[in-house]
Formats: C-alpha cells, structure tokens, sequence
C-alpha cells in the first residue's frame, strides 16, 4: 500500500503524517491488518529495536474521589464492587512495589485518585518514592497524583521522581461529555507543569468511550503536540456501576489499528499499552507488541490483568525482550535533550537531529493503566453522562453491528482487582 509506504518512511524520519493518513490508517480493512502491523512494527524496531519496557502500578489511594470522569470506577458514587482504601504508609508502597520490580519492572508508577494532590498529600508521596528509591536502586519512579498546583511538581522531582502522568484521555472538542467536574485545558496545564519542572511527561488516550475516529486522531496529534515521552494507550474497561458500563465498541482488529496509528504519530515516543489490553486485545496480545514498546506487569489500579508470568512468556514467546534496568529506553535524541546531553543509548537506534522534543527533564516516563487514565479520576455516580460520540455510544469507525452483537456489558471479562496493594493478598506479577 502506498499510505503504509509513506508512514513507514516519515516515521523513519520522525516526520508527522498528515491527519488524513491518520485516519486513513483507523479506516484500513481487517484484510490489511497485518500489513498495517508490519508497517508501523518497522518504526517500532527503528526507534526500540525489539525491546520490551515494563512497568508496574503501585494504587496508592483507592477510590473516593470527588471527580466526575464517566469512564473511572473509582468516581465519587461509583457502584463498582471495587476496592476503597486511604494512603499507603511508605513502607507499604515499597514493599508492593517491589514485588513489580522483581518481576522485571523498571518503572514503578504510584497513583492516587483524587482531583489532585494537597501539599501534605505532595508529603506522603515524597516520601514514598524515597523509600521506593532506597529499596530498589535504579528503579524509575513517576507519580500521578491529579491536577498539579504550583510547586508541586518541583517538589517531586526533589523527592527523586523521574515523571509524571497525566494523560489527555480524549479530544479536546468532546472532553465536556466525559468530564464536567475539570477541564481539557486543565489537564494540558498539568502536563506542561511537570515539563517545566523537569519531570519526564507521560500523558496518553482511553479508546472505546464510543469516540470517532477524528476523535482519537485529534488527541494524537495534540499528544504529539504536547511531546510527551511516553504515550500509555489506554482501551476502556466498560466497569458495571459506571455511566460507561455498556460501552463494548471494541475488536482486537480495531485496537491494532488505534496502536499503528499511534506509532505513525509519534514514531521515537515510548507507546505504552496500558489498561483493558487483556479484555479487549485477548489472544491477539502478542501482536502489539510490533507496535508498542512498553507495558504493564501485572494487575492495574482496580482491576485485574493477567499473571506478571504470562506477560513475560508472552514476550519472549513473540520473539521480544524484557528491557534492562541498565538500558535508555528512548532513543539517544530524545534521552540527550531530557539530560541536557548526558544521555546514553545501549541498544536504540539513534537518529538525526533532536527530534521534536523541547523540553528538558529527568530521563523516563510513566503511565496509568487502571479503567482507563489517571487521576482525576472519580465523580458523582448518580449523574448518567452521554458517551462520546452520541447516540448508541457507537463512534466513526466503530461498526454498530459490533455493539449490537455485544448486548449486555460483557461482566465476565472484568475482573475487579482483589490482590496486591491495600489487600492481605500477594501482587501477581
């Protein structure tokens, strides 16, 4: 295909494609799937060789939270039978977090719900990744707390976060339908803070709230805008007791092409695929592994992922390797700019040029992966909102026949997370 000729060759030379090829890409039939996933799986490789980041997510503080976000089981007046619980002490962050990093995490990402974190909160956290940080040497930390006030970034690249998650979840043009209670702009601004704090930017998407394809192509193109270092591409997790409950929009095939798309975007930025992989994806895991570089171990902030061992016989499996601690996972432009030129690249393959990075910061890059991004996540569960996208939840793109076959929410494909951090019950990864 000529379009996936050109996105391969842009991508090659961290060129952005047009909005069209974009879309075009979102478009291709089931019959060029595999040729879409070798296409975008050559920029991958270019960029992160056949390498493998994993990360791994310590729920720092379950549920109560103030926020409305209709996608989010841990919105205030949530039904979902999820786990509740305060802060972690330190020392119980630590030892959950540990267990990720024996499973071969490299990256510890601590979340908390919550519309955003008090300075005592800043505190607690601080103190968290020190013990964090002492424990595992080596460990990357980011924190994703909610909307950030002033300072509050600074600190926490003080306490020794590497990076901090925010992610943008939707476009900009329908954020008003799946959040009332903070704005697009809002979430923009955080993410900026913790640019200019020096912090590594994570921020990312939720496919499968019943968006258009111009939908998931806008906040692409503004990610890429915003240049994070890494991209957690969430896919929804329909929780029951959510206004989001029956949002069953996605196939494994349309997932791939969201990836691929992603990748043609932002060809040298860690793509994470973070929450709903196991639900939505299923046997066809092992595919995205050609179009993403980096993924969750384990269990996600309230729900289940399959066994830390299964995603690590998965990889290897599909001919792929779990990333060093001792290895950059970005490509030597972009680790250069975050260290003001000190970076160093084991295994990537470097590039000319800087890239489109402009914003220096500590090396990394974090990520949610619960119901879909991080906080602010919660809300007031008695106020229904409309998915995006309007009526029958079903987006540009997104065949109706999928959501008419699919009736009832599919329950028995989520499972509520019972294990690891804030239970008696050991992690899974």
């Amino acid at each position: 295909m000529d379009l996936l000729n050109t996105l391969v060759d842009k991508g090659l030379r961290r060129e952005l494609p047009t909005r069209e090829e974009a879309l075009a890409v979102l478009a291709t039939s089931d019959d060029e799937l595999l040729d879409v996933v070798a296409a975008a799986g050559k920029v991958r490789r270019q960029w992160f060789g056949r390498r493998v980041k994993l990360n791994y997510l310590v729920n720092l503080k379950s549920g109560l939270c103030p926020e409305d976000c209709s996608y989010c089981s841990q919105r205030l007046g949530s039904k979902a039978g999820i786990l509740k619980y305060t802060w972690l002490k330190p020392d119980e962050a630590s030892r959950a977090a540990a267990a990720g990093v024996a499973g071969g995490a490299k990256r510890v990402c601590l979340v908390a719900s919550g519309r955003g974190p008090t300075d005592r909160d800043v505190d607690r956290v601080s103190k968290t990744i020190e013990a964090i940080k002492e424990e595992n040497e080596g460990v990357e930390v980011c924190a994703c707390l909610g909307l950030l006030s002033d300072g509050q970034a600074d600190r926490l690249r003080s306490a020794g976060a590497d990076a901090y998650n925010h992610n943008l979840n939707t476009s900009e043009e329908t954020y008003g339908a799946i959040t009332t209670t903070h704005t697009y702009a809002d979430r923009v601004e955080t993410v900026q803070q913790a640019q200019a704090a020096g912090l590594s930017a994570c921020s990312g998407l939720i496919a499968g709230m019943g968006e258009s394809d111009k939908d998931l192509v806008d906040v692409v193109f503004a990610l890429r805008d915003l240049d994070p270092d890494s991209v957690p591409v969430n896919f929804l997790i329909p929780f029951e007791g959510t206004p989001l409950a029956k949002e069953w929009n996605l196939t494994p095939q349309r997932c791939l092409r969201i990836l691929a798309m992603v990748r043609f975007v932002c060809p040298d930025v860690e793509v994470r695929l973070a929450g709903g992989r196991e639900v939505h994806l299923r046997s066809m895991q092992p595919l995205a592994l050609h179009l993403v570089n980096s993924i969750f171990l384990g269990d996600y902030l309230t729900s289940e992922g399959q066994a830390g061992q299964t995603d690590l016989d998965m990889i290897a499996d599909a001919g792929f390797e779990v990333e060093g601690a001792g290895t950059t996972t970005l490509p030597r432009h972009r680790a250069d700019a975050l260290s003001g030129g000190r970076g160093t690249q084991d295994d990537a393959t470097a590039g000319p040029g800087c890239g489109s990075h402009g914003t220096a910061g500590a090396a990394g890059c974090g990520s949610h992966g619960g119901g879909g991004g991080c906080g602010p996540c919660g809300g007031h569960g008695e106020q229904e909102q409309q998915p995006v996208g309007g009526v029958g939840g079903t987006g540009e793109g997104v065949p109706a026949s999928r959501t008419e076959a699919a009736g009832a929410a599919r329950t028995d494909l989520v499972a509520v997370r019972r294990r690891g951090a804030g239970t008696d019950l050991a992690p899974n990864a």
